[in-house]
């Protein structure tokens, strides 16, 4: 009874084991207290690899697995090296057996000793099957667990996925909108700056602000030092993502591997994230595509002009000039006026022709930009102001030596090849005047409109010899300036004082110059045509260089 006992409460102790090894030590331990057999070793078959406890043993049976294998599952003799009695207890379940208990005695022991080790096996097989099916069951739970871990990360994914995928679809809807809307590079500056909160800025190529949208807008706009534009903008082209350049987020424009321009997001305190980046990156490429369309548009208007502009000065007829000049937005019906101009040390390329457009545009003067060779022209809807035109070029072009001719009204386009004409004229007359900068216009020139363009002067240059030929000769002999006096002196009207200020020398002397002129020349000053066709000489002399 008190073996009986002891295998209750050893029973109790072993379904509250939470480990198949230590349950089946447990046992082992115990056979030596229920009756003279001693305990071999322990078997269990319930998982992979089977488990063998105590592994060393101090008197291990070299063949138990041998042995054991050929019982299959049942319980029988065991061979044990020093003992008439060896026995494999079965450890069995409802589902079968799980492993042995491998004992022995020196002599067979007494049915009750034997019946108080099957009880034991058959508890130790209990208890091993409970701790397995707790096992079992807290692998499930953690399986489950896992499983619900997994699923709430699943989920959180896919609500981050999902409001990801809805913040990506309003930002496309909000580019989207402003660019079928017209709103042009602006629109699109407005739709990041509702998308982000931050003050946005679109610049060209240079740096120049095209667009902004949002709060602070510096006034002026900073003008960024060229090398390091340049720098910034390759550093950002090879990163191909937004660049951070102190307060501003900063994305290239490129279109087919040109950059046409950069936004930029400013963020003074520095928390532009991810959808900020994402948003500034899609806008970017809407961007790219209006700049590039815009430019398309701009290079085929401006081809549209230039072929217009280059027709109407070879000659074209009125209907087709009105037609094709409202094609391109210009209005031909009243008078127009033909301006070329010309600056020293400048190309006339296209970038020449467009300074030369925007200082007419600076002027609110509706006109055709083209270019022609070694100029640029303009079809002027209205009469040109000449001296603010100049002006207005020498701001776009930074530079003063440059030279305007303006033509003369024409009503119809017909008339503009000789409005055009004129212009070249005027242009002629004041680049070989004593101050070529500037603005003339062909109205403007009184006698020197007798003079045809393209330097073909023979029949003028014989007559400008056959009046000035003695002293243009005297002063190339002797190193004189008696044909300038002669011209100063008719430019002054005669007047003695007035000509002496001008050359700057004494009256006296002056007097001995003309007295001069009238010997070398053997010319009346006093006789009135004389006076005439001297002073046209010397008009003639001037404008063909002298």
């Amino acid at each position: 009874m008190a073996n009986l006992f002891s295998l209750f409460v050893l029973s109790m102790i072993m379904n509250d084991g939470q480990d198949e090894r230590a349950i089946l030590r447990l046992a082992l331990s115990s056979v030596g207290a229920l009756g003279p057999c001693r305990a071999e070793a322990g078997f269990l078959t319930l998982g992979e690899p089977p488990v063998r406890t105590p592994v060393e043993w101090p008197h291990a049976i070299s063949d138990l697995d041998d042995q054991l294998q050929h019982l299959r599952g049942q319980e029988g003799p065991i061979r044990v090296p020093g003992r008439k009695w060896g026995r494999a207890v079965a450890l069995h379940t409802r589902n079968g057996g799980i492993g042995y208990l491998v004992v022995s005695a020196p002599t067979r022991p007494a049915g009750d000793d034997v019946f108080l080790i099957h009880v034991l096996a058959q508890q130790t097989a209990a208890a091993l099957m409970n701790a397995t099916a707790r096992r079992s069951e807290r692998d499930h739970a953690r399986e489950l667990r896992e499983l619900n871990e997994g699923r709430a990360a699943v989920n959180a994914r896919l609500a981050t996925s999902v409001a990801e995928l809805e913040h990506q679809r309003t930002v496309h809807e909000a580019l989207s909108e402003a660019t079928a809307s017209g709103g042009g590079v602006a629109g699109i500056a407005g739709a990041v700056h509702r998308l982000t909160g931050y003050p946005v800025a679109v610049e060209d190529r240079f740096g120049n602000l095209q667009a902004w949208a949002g709060p602070g807008r510096p006034d002026p706009y900073p003008k960024p030092d060229a090398t390091q534009h340049e720098e910034l903008l390759q550093e950002a082209a090879r990163r191909l993502c937004p660049v951070r350049v102190g307060k501003r987020l900063i994305s290239l424009a490129a279109y087919r591997g040109e950059v046409l321009g950069a936004m930029a997001l400013v963020d003074t305190a520095g928390s532009a994230g991810e959808r900020e980046e994402f948003t500034l990156d899609q806008a970017c490429a809407a961007l790219s595509l209006e700049l590039a369309h815009l430019r398309n548009l701009a290079e085929v208007e401006l081809r549209l002009r230039r072929e217009l502009v280059d027709d109407l000065i070879t000659g074209t007829d009125d209907e087709s000039g009105y037609a094709r000049a409202a094609a391109v937005g210009h209005d031909l019906h009243g008078p127009h006026y033909l301006a070329v101009v010309q600056w020293a040390g400048r190309a006339a390329d296209d970038a020449f022709v467009q300074a030369v457009g925007r200082a007419a545009a600076s002027l609110r003067m509706r006109s055709l930009p083209a270019r022609r060779p070694g100029m640029a022209v303009l079809v002027c809807q209205g009469r040109p102001r000449g001296e603010a035109l100049h002006q207005a070029v020498v701001r776009e072009l930074g530079s003063p030596t440059g030279s305007i001719g303006v033509g003369g009204r024409c009503d119809t386009p017909g008339e503009i090849p000789r409005s055009f004409s004129e212009a070249l004229r005027a242009l002629e007359v004041r680049q070989r005047s004593g101050s070529p900068n500037g603005t003339t216009a062909f109205d403007e020139l009184g006698l020197y409109r007798i003079l045809g363009p393209g330097g073909d002067y023979r029949e003028v240059k014989e007559f400008v010899r056959v009046w000035l030929g003695p002293l243009l000769d005297y002063d190339a002999a002797h190193h004189a300036d008696l044909t300038q006096t002669l011209s100063q002196y008719f430019e002054c009207g005669g007047n003695y004082d007035g000509t002496a200020a001008a050359l700057g020398i004494h009256r006296s002397t002056l007097r001995y110059r003309l007295q001069r002129i009238r010997d070398v020349s053997g010319s009346d000053l006093a006789d009135v045509d004389s006076r005439l066709n001297l002073h046209v000489a010397t008009r003639v002399w001037k404008v063909l260089g002298g």
